[in-house]
């Protein structure tokens, strides 16, 4: 997982209000009770002393969110007076959170984003298509693309001397609106980076679009018949697809992440592993259980880097009045300051993974602690 989106976090100081919040609008006093749970949460902030300009500043973006239909969260962070970000939850969270602290607590965030996967969906037939594509980032783009040929685009029916040439028009049409939309189609991959490129529609217009596309972008190609472009069609089935070839592409990014590991676990597993290498800028992919108990703490300086499990060990760094932090915050704003990536896992993805995080490094030197073993 890409982590830049929270540099926001890290480019100010603390201390921080993190806040998760049910904002579900599925029942008749979904209004009533979101405002019951965000002033629990308020008293929270409250208790924890955190300055009245960052709870008024969450209280704004809470009570004047954008409503969505069903079950959803937003997690909202705050530091002196002004929010650093916002997101939507696409599930509440499995608890409701105010937290005042150095760092932001943002590990309930990444374990429920996941692994983020960029993707590029077209639903298209033989006279445009409707195009939509999702950054790792989830920021969505929409793009229309209306072929620039309506000549002839169905075959005449059989018969009289101009059938051949009729047909060869139809064709040569069909090519060139299908290469409009592969080139759109191509764009918007680009600029997304996408690892999914979904094709669907009329199965004559998906095979010649799929046929024009960059050979970048047939290797991540997936095609369809499902899905059409007119109003009110189903999109079900397409949904379905869609969510699948995305999931594909995230377990297969996780399975390299633990193979990875496993070539490296005798340097890279534990935590007094990981901390030595985020000390020197060494770890690649960081990767941890998610568990939502876990009260473990580590010492932080005011650089990314200046992270032990030790007081001393900053000490050691001329680091002036250490702080104690969450583990996991400690860990993502050294993976976040270091441009690492991380790998969220649960219990049952690695059960030997010791004390739930380990990292796959970018190098091993003579310095790095367990080389002799590894």
């Amino acid at each position: 997982m890409q982590l830049s989106f929270l540099r926001p976090l890290y480019d100010r100081p603390g201390p921080w209000c993190s806040v998760y919040l049910d904002a579900s609008a599925d029942t008749e006093d979904a209004h009533a009770a979101l405002d019951l749970r965000w002033r629990a949460l308020r008293d929270r902030l409250q208790e924890q002393r955190a300055d009245p300009a960052s709870i008024e500043a969450i209280d704004r973006v809470v009570r004047g969110h954008n409503p969505m239909p069903g079950d959803y969260g937003i997690a909202v962070f705050a530091s002196h007076g002004r929010v650093a970000l916002s997101e939507y939850l696409s599930a509440p969270p499995l608890r409701d959170i105010a937290a005042f602290a150095s760092l932001p607590h943002v590990m309930p965030l990444l374990a429920q984003r996941g692994e983020q996967v960029a993707w590029v969906r077209v639903i298209a037939d033989r006279t445009g298509a409707d195009a939509m594509a999702v950054s790792a980032g989830g920021v969505p783009r929409h793009a229309h693309v209306q072929g620039r040929e309506e000549y002839q685009l169905r075959r005449v029916r059989p018969g009289g001397w101009s059938q051949s040439r009729y047909q060869r028009a139809a064709v040569e049409a069909w090519h060139r609106n299908a290469g409009d939309i592969a080139a759109a189609a191509a764009e918007l991959a680009e600029r997304v980076r996408a690892d999914v490129v979904v094709v669907a529609g009329d199965v004559r217009a998906t095979g010649v679009i799929a046929a024009q596309l960059p050979e970048r972008w047939q290797e991540v190609l997936v095609r369809t018949d499902a899905g059409k472009r007119a109003d009110g069609a189903d999109h079900t089935l397409l949904d379905d697809l869609t969510v699948q070839a995305i999931a594909e592409v995230a377990d297969q990014r996780v399975s390299t992440a633990l193979d990875r590991f496993g070539q490296q676990e005798e340097v890279g597993s534990g935590l007094d592993a990981v901390v030595s290498a985020l000390q020197r800028d060494q770890v690649e992919n960081l990767l941890i259980v998610d568990d939502p108990s876990a009260t473990g703490e580590l010492w932080v300086g005011s650089d990314s880097t200046q992270i032990a499990t030790d007081p001393e060990q900053l000490s050691a760094m001329s680091v002036r009045d250490p702080e104690q932090v969450r583990v996991d915050a400690a860990l993502v704003r050294a993976l976040v300051g270091t441009d690492a990536e991380l790998t969220v896992l649960s219990p049952d993805e690695a059960p030997e993974l010791t004390g739930g995080v380990g990292a796959v490094l970018r190098y091993v030197d003579v310095a790095t602690p367990g080389r002799d073993r590894a």
